[in-house]
């Protein structure tokens, strides 16, 4: 193998390897799904979101990037994305008392563990994650 092949057989393996520990999209929300998860005993890890606030992009950035690092966080945990826009007003929204787009909320049973409203910073969020793992 001469060394043109051995580094595109090289790039090749790495990018794959990539693709193989890429996590699943989180579920989008629909009335009923968070509540029909925990009831199934599931902790649940919930993103209100917009498409257009930087914050949630943001955030969606550094949960993306710490359940790539970290399978353990999809193996304990569904996490849900719910569109603010669509949303704000549900039941879910409303019983949580969620006041905003951007905000982070864990839950397990009948349990909230924790939250996060408009915070970016990863240890904040890589805590909040770290809670579904016990």
């Amino acid at each position: 193998m001469n060394r043109r092949e051995f580094i595109i057989a090289g790039s090749a393996t790495l990018l794959l390897a990539g693709r193989a520990q890429a996590v699943d999209a989180p579920l989008s929300y629909t009335e009923g799904l968070v509540d029909q998860r925990l009831a199934a005993g599931e902790t649940v890890f919930v993103d209100f979101y917009t498409s257009w606030c930087t914050t949630c992009r943001a955030q969606g950035r550094t949960i993306s990037a710490l359940r790539d690092e970290n399978p353990a966080y999809d193996a304990a945990m569904t996490f849900v994305k719910v569109d603010w826009d669509r949303f704000s007003n549900s039941a879910l929204a409303n019983r949580l008392a969620v006041p905003r787009r951007s905000t982070l909320v864990l839950l397990r049973g009948e349990d909230e563990l924790g939250r996060i409203v408009a915070g970016t910073r990863r240890a904040d969020i890589e805590a909040l994650m770290d809670l579904g793992l016990s």
